[in-house]
């Protein structure tokens, strides 16, 4: 036969600790849910917590890389349609010192192709002086790209001068002064254009492989871009595995400990009426 003790009710204070109980863990999901982290404190894993801040540092490293390297493909996205606009003028003076050196040319017609390429020489010094990136310009300058999470990983890249007088930042692909004639650009004669010819083949070669090497870069700046992209999203996955809440799980348990702490109170109310019932007895 159960005994009821007046000062201690037992299955009372049973009941009120799984209400207690359950109320915590109520909490704890709900908090879960609501932020929707497994760990929004250390306490709740200080393990987890310190791995978790350690790849948040890293992924957000590497999304900072990969904007800058959006940024410096597109520098040399500008530089490389620069250098392709005087590739377009160079070709363009070619077939005109090419003209020039033909001997059924009046004096009249060769002073006429002269002006266009003197036009043209200075088309391509505006080209030099139009690319730009806020608001300086791109041709002759430096940059250091930081293209990883990593303070030592930085790509320098260097925007060659490409004027008329240095077409490619070559100095022996002068075509200011090809032909010369008191140190300006001269084709008034063949002889003076077979040699603004030649001048114009070593200036297109010259920028050729400027443009090449800027092609190469973009490409590897592409390649980078992919790779910063993949493991950044590696990088952020494994610090959700880490700190972020299984959605259904936490529902299921909090749902589950909604019952028990329910059952808990039912049960505390019934261990509180039996001593009222034992009592009645003595009314």
């Amino acid at each position: 036969m159960s005994l009821f003790r007046i000062h201690a009710n037992t299955p009372a204070l049973t009941a009120l600790n799984s209400v207690y109980g359950s109320s915590n863990k109520i909490a704890v999901h709900q908090a879960r849910l609501a932020s929707g982290k497994r760990i929004n404190t250390a306490k709740d894993d200080s393990a987890g917590y310190a791995i978790a801040r350690s790849l948040q540092q890293r992924s957000q490293g590497l999304r900072a890389a990969l904007s800058n390297v959006r940024n410096a493909k597109s520098i040399l996205t500008i530089a490389e349609g620069g250098y392709q606009a005087q590739m377009d003028v160079l070709l363009t003076i070619k077939g005109k010192t090419v003209q020039a050196a033909d001997s059924s040319l009046s004096t009249e017609q060769r002073t006429a192709v002269r002006n266009q390429v003197k036009e043209l020489l200075a088309e391509v010094d505006d080209i030099q002086n139009q690319a730009k990136w806020n608001g300086n310009n791109i041709f002759g300058s430096t940059f250091s790209f930081h293209v990883g999470a990593d303070k030592d990983d930085k790509l320098a890249v260097t925007m060659n001068t490409s004027t008329s007088a240095q077409v490619g930042g070559d100095t022996s692909a002068n075509l200011s002064s090809m032909g010369e004639t008191g140190g300006e650009f001269s084709i008034e004669d063949e002889t003076k254009s077979a040699l603004a010819i030649g001048a114009v083949d070593t200036a297109i070669q010259s920028l050729a492989t400027v443009i090449q090497g800027i092609g190469d870069t973009i490409i590897r700046l592409g390649l980078k871009s992919d790779a910063l992209s993949i493991t950044a999203a590696n990088t952020e996955a494994t610090r959700s595995m880490y700190e972020d809440a299984d959605m259904a799980q936490e529902q299921i348990e909090f749902l589950k400990h909604q019952i028990v702490q329910q059952t808990g109170i039912s049960a505390l109310s019934h261990a509180n009426s039996s001593p009222q019932i034992v009592l009645s007895l003595f009314r």
